[in-house]
Order: C-alpha cells, then structure tokens, then sequence
C-alpha cells in the first residue's frame, strides 16, 4: 500500500513538473514572439523615416539650387535724394548682372551709385529672395564755387548739374585750395551782417587772399585782407548813417539815381565809398551780361587795387572825401 501511495505521488509530481515547462517554454515562445514583432516595426520605422529625410534633403536641395539661379527682379530706391533722380540710379547700375541674386555684389552696386555727381552717401543691402534696395543721400550744396563747381556743408568741392537746383545759392570766387576757408568765413561774416538783416551774395578771395563781399542790397565791401571783422563791425555802424545821409542828399539835391556801389573798408580809421546809379542797379537786377562783365570787372580792378595799394590811394582819398560831403 504504501509503495503504491509513493508511485502516486511521484506520478503527480511528474506531471507537475512537466506542466510546469511547458508553460515555461510557452512564456519564452510568446517573448520571442514580441521580440521579433517590435524589432520589425522598429525596423520599418526607421526605413520610413530615413526615406522621410532622403527625401526631404532632396526637396531642400532643388529648391534652393532654383531659388539660387533666380535673379532680383524688384529694385528699391529711396532715401533724401532733392537733386538725383530714380533714372540716375538706375542707369548707373544697368551694366551690373542682376540674373543672379545670390552673386549680385553690393559692393559693386555701391560703388557705381557713388559716381553720380549729386550722390553723397550710398547703403546697398539685398532682402532674399529677390529684391535689392539702394539707399541714397545727395550733397547738400551750400554755395557755387568759381562759377562752375559746388561746395557741400563740408566745404568739399564737387561739381554736378547745377540747373537741377532750384533755390538761391551765394557765389563764391577764389584759389584752388581755399575752398573751406571762404566758407568758414562766409558763415561768420554772414551771422553778423545778419543783426542788421543783410546778407552775402558774393564772396571773392583773391590770390593775395584779399576778401571782397558782395551784399545782398547790391553793396560790395572790400575788405582787403586783415582784420575782417572788425571792418565789418565798421561797416555795420556806420553803414546806417552812409544811407541817412544818402537820402537826405537825394531829397535836397534832386539826384534821384544815386545809391551806394561800393565801400572800401580797408583804412584804420575810415572808409571810402563808390557810388553806382538806379540805371546800373536796373541793369543788373534784369541779368543783362554786359553789365554783369562790367560788375565783374569793377571787383577784379578794386582786387588789383589791393596789390597796388599805393599808387591808388589817392583815387579812394577822393572817395573818402564824398563820403564827408554827405554830412
């Protein structure tokens, strides 16, 4: 009995551990299972997305291989241009290649804006992926200089169209070199003939650097060359009283076409007057050449008379005395 109970028990125990591996085996069949079911879709995924890359670096390169090939078709001017002109722009650049954005050099387009005569400053920047934008600064002329250039604020000489200005601009006359002298003084010599609300309309530097003004009352002032604000310090005190008088001397003696041409101011102690009359002033007034070469040469005689200030300084003592004779 006992043996039998044994072989029972051993019976059940067999089975036991023989279900029991089963099951194992089954448990590491199922992990195998799922093992190679995620390495599979691991595997598809990373296909999928290495195509996506491929594919998308392909698109990128053709894409930007075109937009580098498309040239700038918008071109932008703007900035403070009273005296250029679009057309100006444009035309300068016309001989650049603009069939290419990418190689299109700012540097070039720069440079040749520069040449246009009225150009003072110039900024050139491209804006992808097909505009290029130019931004112009013009001179700002102050003065014209020796009749055919002009000076800027910097006193720098440049010449350019002087038609395309359509406002006043003073006249200045002198050496090659003396360019940012005469403007310097011209603005301190005009700041103080502004108390007494004249201004200058010509100025003239002669070779000696002898100064002549030409107001803009029609008064030309020789101020020789030392000394210059004094004299005309001078010239403003006395300069009232010279037209009091004037007046007075137009009432009482009938000499209606009398008026002031010029004073010489180069004495210590006094000055010398030239007069001019209404027909002359008329003359000039209307723009007439022959009198205007006549202006001219009245100031190129009273510029040499600085040379030779010896010889005529009898004639401006005559002057001098006229000047007596009105009081």
């Amino acid at each position: 009995m006992a043996k039998k109970h044994l072989m029972a028990t051993q019976n059940i125990a067999k089975k036991s551990v023989k279900r029991a591996v089963n099951k194992a085996k089954q448990s590491i069949d199922e992990q195998e299972h799922v093992t190679t079911l995620s390495f599979g879709l691991g595997l598809v995924f990373f296909v999928a997305v290495l195509v996506s890359l491929i594919s998308i670096s392909w698109w990128l390169t053709q894409h930007f291989i075109g937009q580098e090939s498309a040239p700038v078709t918008s071109i932008i001017v703007a900035g403070e241009m009273p005296y250029s002109q679009r057309s100006d722009i444009i035309n300068a650049i016309d001989q650049i290649d603009m069939g290419n954005f990418f190689q299109v050099n700012v540097n070039e387009v720069q440079n040749r804006v520069m040449t246009l005569p009225w150009v003072y400053s110039v900024a050139v920047r491209k804006q992808w992926p097909n505009e290029l934008k130019i931004y112009v600064v013009d001179q700002t002329p102050v003065a014209v200089w020796n009749g055919d250039f002009l000076i800027n604020q910097q006193g720098h000489v440049f010449q350019a169209d002087i038609e395309r200005i359509k406002h006043y601009l003073p006249s200045f006359f002198g050496p090659e070199g003396s360019e940012l002298l005469a403007l310097d003084n011209y603005r301190n010599l005009n700041e103080l003939l502004e108390y007494k609300a004249l201004a200058i309309d010509e100025l003239v530097l002669s070779e000696r650097f002898s100064w002549l003004l030409t107001l803009n009352d029609g008064v030309t002032l020789n101020l020789g060359r030392e000394e210059r604000v004094e004299r005309i310090q001078r010239f403003m005190d006395v300069y009232p009283i010279i037209k009091e008088q004037l007046k007075v001397k137009i009432n009482t003696e009938k000499q209606q076409n009398q008026a002031v041409d010029y004073i010489d101011l180069r004495y210590d102690t006094g000055l010398a007057v030239g007069w001019k009359t209404i027909d002359n002033i008329s003359r000039l007034k209307s723009g007439d050449q022959a009198s205007k070469q006549g202006r001219n040469t009245e100031k190129n005689e009273l510029l040499k008379s600085n040379q030779n200030t010896d010889n005529n300084l009898s004639n401006y003592l005559k002057l001098a005395q006229s000047v007596k004779s009105l009081s």
